[in-house]
C-alpha cells in the first residue's frame, strides 16, 4: 500500500501567509500542518511509501521537509494558479511517475486535518466486496451548511448511490472528505477518467464518477475534521491543536 499527498495549491485565499509559505508546511500546534498528517497515515502498518505531489514554486520548501521524513516529492512543473494540473491530475502525475497503478492507495488532500482512525477505515473497507473504494463522510448535521461540501448519498449498506459538488438541493448532509482509499482496479480507472475529458482539477467529479461505474463506500467518522481554505479555518485549526498540545491559544493567527 502507497500514500498519496495532494499538496500542489497555491492557497491564495491564506495570502499573505502563503505567498512564500505552502499552506501545507504552515504550523498547526506548533508543528507544520503535514506532520499531523503524517502521523495519520503512518499509522498504517502495512504502508511502504509515501508520496507528495506539489508545484515548482514550492517544490524547493518541500524538499528538506520531505528528506526527513522520508517522503518522495512530485513536482508537476506548474508556477500559478491558472496553470496548474488540479487534484486528479497531480494523482495521475503521481501514479503514473512513481509506478503506482499496480498499487493499492491512500489519497489525501495535504490540508486535511483529521482524528479518525485510517487503519480502521480500511479494515472497514476490506470487509467490503472487492474490489471497492471507500471514502470517509462527515455528518455537517445542517442542510444548509452541505451546499458548501461535496455530499453523497448512501445505502443501506453504506455504498455511495449518488455524490453532488455543492448542491442547491443536498440529498443528504453527509459531506465527503478528499481521503479516498482506492484499490488498484480502482487506481487504473483514473487514467480512464481523464481520457474521457473529464475535469482534471474537481476530486469530488472523480468520486461521482466513479461511484456511478464501481462499489465506492461511505465510512461515517465523528470527531474533528478541517478542510483548511481561509484564515478562520486556520485558526480554529490551530487553536485546537495547540489545546491538544497544551499550548495557549491564540486570538489570530501567525507564523511567529
Amino acid at each position: 500500500m502507497k500514500a498519496v499527498i495532494l499538496a500542489a495549491g497555491y492557497a491564495t485565499r491564506l495570502r499573505p501567509l502563503t505567498e512564500d509559505v505552502p499552506k501545507h508546511l504552515l504550523p498547526v500546534g506548533d508543528r507544520p500542518m503535514l506532520d499531523w498528517v503524517l502521523d495519520r497515515v503512518r499509522e498504517v502498518e502495512e504502508l511502504d511509501a509515501i508520496h507528495l505531489v506539489t508545484n515548482s514554486r514550492f517544490a524547493p520548501a518541500f524538499a528538506g521537509w520531505a528528506e526527513r521524513h522520508g517522503v518522495s516529492v512530485h513536482d508537476d512543473g506548474t508556477t500559478s494558479n491558472e496553470d496548474r494540473l488540479g487534484a486528479v491530475g497531480d494523482l495521475r502525475l503521481a501514479i503514473e511517475e512513481a509506478g503506482l497503478e499496480d498499487d493499492e492507495l491512500i489519497v489525501l488532500a495535504g490540508d486535511n486535518l483529521f482524528e479518525f482512525s485510517l487503519p480502521r477505515i480500511v479494515e472497514w473497507s476490506r470487509a467490503k466486496p472487492q474490489p471497492a473504494s471507500a471514502v470517509p463522510l462527515h455528518d455537517v448535521g445542517d442542510l444548509e451548511l452541505a451546499t458548501h461540501y461535496g455530499i453523497a448519498e448512501t445505502d443501506g449498506e453504506d455504498r455511495i448511490v449518488r455524490f453532488v459538488e455543492k448542491p442547491s438541493d443536498p440529498p443528504s448532509t453527509l459531506a465527503s472528505t478528499l481521503i479516498y482509499l482506492l484499490p488498484r482496479e480502482h487506481v487504473r480507472l483514473v487514467r480512464t477518467y481523464l481520457d474521457e475529458g473529464r475535469s482534471p482539477d474537481n476530486a469530488g467529479s472523480f468520486l461521482g464518477w466513479l461511484a456511478g461505474r464501481e462499489p465506492v463506500y461511505g465510512y461515517r467518522f465523528e470527531g474533528a475534521w478541517y478542510d483548511i481554505g481561509n484564515h478562520a479555518q486556520l485558526l480554529e485549526a490551530d487553536n485546537r491543536l495547540r489545546r491538544l498540545a497544551g499550548l495557549p491559544e491564540r486570538e489570530s493567527y501567525s507564523l511567529s
